[in-house]
């Protein structure tokens, strides 16, 4: 029998400083909820769980790209909608010009009508913009931009570089719908010089020709701003897809995280409450080791 070196002690205590480590690290699961506080606890586990995270959160921006891509798109959509009410009015106007029944006199008010129709149209095409990028020309208010076709829009909805959809050119003023020649004619038949009595007019008339021959001209005006509406129309369509596709993958690819990542309550009370008992047989089996010590003591009465 030893008394300087009480290996059943030693035994005992090395047991119970491994069981009060594994306590403090099931105590630490238990209040941050995470079965992985750190690369010890799961290195291979840590890594994949920290990818899963980062794809996440890359999924949930392009989820965000796509929602302000979607509101982008209907406030072009909305603005050529109004733009097709111009141009079936203009039309309507045209069709009215163009009848015996309306004197020359009304066709200087109906030309003051569609020059000012068609000064909204423009309008509409320098004034739409989203944060500052316009929508239906090259640029914002610049005379430049009405001889100019927007470059199309692009909007990147997932998590790669590639997760690009785009938008084709648009430019929807007058230049774009080919209206130059209505509204110069409009713009001159809108001041044009009637007779001191008011009854006829005597230079720069919008004639019955002019309103026939630029029907044509507003008709085909109509059909490329339907095909850009079309195109737009398709477009958040595709987004709209792509954002309902990566809701469904974040949500599962987080879904996945949490199955590395995140602690089971039941599972891990369970052990905690395993460790306790054992924590507390060790502390026991300390006391009895010493104990045995005492009996040395018989030896030598």
């Amino acid at each position: 029998m030893k008394i300087n070196t009480n290996v059943s002690s030693l035994t005992a205590q090395e047991a119970s400083t491994n069981t009060n480590r594994s306590i403090s690290s099931s105590l630490e699961k238990l209040s941050t909820g995470l079965k992985i506080n750190k690369a010890s606890d799961d290195a291979s586990g840590l890594a994949i769980a920290d990818k899963l995270r980062t794809q996440v959160t890359s999924l949930n921006q392009g989820i965000a790209n796509g929602n302000s891509a979607v509101a982008l798109l209907q406030i072009a959509d909305k603005s050529m909608a109004e733009q097709s009410k111009i141009l079936d009015t203009v039309k309507a106007k045209l069709i009215q010009a163009n009848t015996d029944t309306t004197s020359s006199i009304g066709r200087v008010a109906i030309a003051k009508d569609v020059n000012k129709l068609l000064d909204q149209l423009n309008n509409i095409a320098k004034q739409t913009n989203y944060n500052g990028t316009a929508l239906l020309q090259a640029g914002m208010g610049s005379a430049s931009a009405d001889i100019a076709s927007s470059a199309g829009l692009t909007f990147q909805v997932g998590e790669s570089n590639t997760d690009i959809i785009s938008t084709k050119s648009i430019q929807a003023n007058i230049d774009g719908y080919s209206l130059n020649s209505l509204k110069t004619d409009a713009s001159a038949g809108a001041n044009a010089t009637i007779s001191s009595d008011g009854k006829t007019v005597t230079t720069n008339g919008f004639t019955r020709t002019m309103a026939s021959a630029y029907m044509s001209n507003v008709d085909s005006a109509i059909t490329r701003l339907n095909s850009y509406r079309g195109d737009i129309g398709s477009t958040q369509n595709q987004v709209e897809s792509a954002v309902r596709n990566l809701m469904t993958q974040a949500t599962n690819i987080k879904n996945a995280e949490s199955i590395i990542r995140d602690v089971d309550y039941a599972e891990e009370s369970a052990n905690f409450n395993k460790l306790n008992i054992i924590s507390q047989a060790g502390s026991y089996a300390i006391s009895q080791s010493n104990a045995v010590s005492q009996n040395v003591l018989r030896l030598l009465q």
